[in-house]
């Protein structure tokens, strides 16, 4: 299997006059959507029936992120766009919504991040959460719950678990693409 094939890339679609960017070795599913203002860095991958909706404002999704089968991402007009770093796992179902999660942060399934949200760097969201706008999830920091409350810090070996998420999902995408064979 050949990992490092042209991206295939699922529906692409303008919004007045700008157009999404993806990287030739992002992996976007066939049933996803792409609209408007969205770019996404290398080896990212963009699951199935995810929604990505940079109409009124931009979507930045760095290298190396999963967004996990279902999930939506959107942005605020003119007031607030999403933009996501380096190695960043969105699990299945997600809401993401005018916020910022920083290289590594880590959502679970189900989360919803609102409005101006931040997530630091390796932070982690708590799968079924809610982190309200606004809020900030500190470097290591685990938040769980509705509306989310620090739960703990976590150590360098428990977040290293997190870690190894996204690597995995830049490996399985190119095994999808490979199946699809494309």
């Amino acid at each position: 299997m050949d990992h490092n094939a042209p991206a295939i890339v699922g529906p692409l679609y303008p919004f007045e006059g700008k157009r999404p960017e993806v990287h030739e070795s992002a992996f976007v599913a066939p049933t996803a959507a792409v609209i408007g203002d969205v770019t996404i860095g290398e080896k990212s991958n963009i699951w199935y029936h995810c929604v990505l909706r940079g109409d009124t404002n931009f979507i930045r999704i760095g290298r190396g992120v999963n967004i996990q089968d279902g999930t939506i991402i959107h942005v605020n007009a003119g007031t607030q766009a999403t933009v996501i770093g380096d190695d960043v796992t969105v699990g299945h179902a997600a809401i993401i919504h005018a916020c910022t999660l920083m290289n590594r942060a880590f959502v679970g399934m189900g989360a919803t991040v609102l409005d101006e949200a931040v997530i630091e760097e390796g932070g982690v969201l708590a799968a079924g959460s809610v982190l309200p706008p606004r809020k900030r999830i500190g470097r290591y920091e685990l938040w769980m719950g509705n509306p989310a409350t620090l739960v703990r810090v976590l150590s360098e070996e428990q977040r290293a678990g997190f870690d190894r998420t996204a690597p995995h999902y830049v490996e399985l995408a190119g095994r999808h693409r490979a199946s699809l064979g494309r």
